[in-house]
């Protein structure tokens, strides 16, 4: 026997349809189906009944039962081991078809739950049969599933599962907070560590943002050929290295060493060293390239890559790369080399990304500048999940040019 079934309701069921057949003909109100009879016995008297009713009898009896029946030896077998004539009558004496409403809700919701328990989700908060010890649970239970309807107790069900996808597939995030909550911790933390990152390179930038701050992410945009590269890679160099060379003090100590990662789609590693070379020796990149060297130069050079071996500041060359890629990428470099912040060059489409793009929006075809706002989306949701720091840089069009509000 099922675990979800309440018997007396199937009893009144089978009693009221067997008295009253017209009540089928109600399909907008009434589905009964073989799913809701767990018990063999009980489909077989409903369905004869059932189908008698569908070939046209206004009126079943015990006889036209009997000879649908005659021509199923195995239904007729089990109907006559289990006295069905008997039980048939007994169940139209008691059937109340006033009460048809009521018997018939309580024996879906069962199918209901029944279905669910079928399927390993637990309703046993909701109610729980095999309860006989806690009879004042017992009975709150019993009372609320007879007040809830089927398609609200259908939805307290589904609410659960919904509730499990937003945290386990769609992402935790919670329920809402009261605006004041932890705000006295917030504000005693700020009194310790107030809000400042650590200084990006150049003395505005840092004015403007406070710094790089975990969990934020930061987004530059600039016509190409301004040096959107080179700015990320200064910082880059400026937050990992704890050494750099000053026009004016000659090298200087430059803070700690944070792990950083830079993730660059369209220069070869040997293009990140040389820029990397240039802003930490302070020594113009065409000298390094040439090998043309002026005065101490060199010497500066060798530092500066000296400098680069000791730091905790690692490269990754993505040339095609979709937004599971880059995700990979930062998971990877978390894990491998506990890396807080992550430069990211530059924001723009590629084959991979505009094909994973396509397939996730069914086909339909999506502006670039959409899908650019999506990777910055998608960018901002990994400085929240992992805890971490990201800039990257976008390239402005044409119209940047002729533009009377630059935005």
């Amino acid at each position: 026997m099922a675990k979800y079934v309440d018997v007396p309701s199937i009893v009144q069921v089978i009693g009221c349809v067997y008295k009253s057949p017209q009540l089928l003909d109600y399909t907008d109100k009434y589905t009964i189906t073989d799913d809701d009879f767990p018990d063999e016995f009980h489909k077989i008297v409903f369905g004869t009944i059932y189908k008698l009713h569908e070939l046209g009898a206004e009126r079943i009896t015990l006889n036209s039962i009997a000879d649908y029946l005659s021509t199923r030896p195995k239904y007729e077998a089990l109907f006559i081991k289990q006295k069905g004539e008997e039980w048939l009558t007994k169940a139209s004496e008691n059937a109340e078809t006033s009460q048809f409403d009521y018997y018939y809700n309580r024996m879906k919701k069962m199918t209901l739950l029944r279905a669910f328990d079928e399927h390993g989700i637990n309703v046993t908060d909701i109610y729980d049969p095999d309860n006989i010890i806690d009879l004042k649970l017992r009975q709150k239970q019993e009372d609320y599933i007879d007040n809830t309807s089927l398609d609200g107790l259908a939805q307290i069900i589904q609410d659960k599962i919904d509730s499990i996808k937003a945290d386990y597939v769609d992402g935790s995030w919670g329920e809402a907070y009261q605006a004041a909550d932890g705000i006295d911790e917030m504000l005693a933390e700020l009194e310790k560590n107030p809000e400042v990152g650590v200084p990006l390179y150049g003395p505005l930038i840092n004015s403007v943002t406070r710094g790089a701050r975990l969990k934020k992410f930061y987004l530059r945009s600039a016509a190409t050929g301004i040096g959107k590269s080179r700015s990320m890679i200064a910082d880059a160099c400026n937050i990992a290295c704890n050494t750099i060379y000053d026009d004016t003090f000659g090298w200087i100590r430059n803070g700690t060493n944070e792990p950083t990662l830079f993730i660059t789609t369209e220069q070869e590693l040997g293009e990140v060293q040389t820029m990397m070379l240039a802003f930490l020796s302070d020594v113009n990149e065409e000298h390094i390239l040439n090998n043309k060297y002026e005065g101490d130069e060199k010497e500066r050079v060798q530092r500066a890559a000296t400098i680069l071996k000791d730091s905790p500041i690692y490269v990754e060359v993505v040339p095609d790369f979709s937004l599971q890629d880059i995700e990979n990428k930062i998971k990877k470099n978390i894990r491998d080399h506990d890396i807080k912040y992550c430069f990211f060059d530059y924001i723009h489409t590629s084959l991979k990304i505009l094909e994973e793009i396509t397939r996730r929006a069914g086909g339909v075809k999506l502006r670039e500048d959409t899908i650019l706002f999506m990777l910055s989306i998608r960018l901002k949701d990994l400085c929240n999940k992992y805890g971490i720091f990201i800039m990257s840089a976008t390239q402005l069009n044409g119209t940047y040019v002729d533009s009377e509000t630059p935005d």
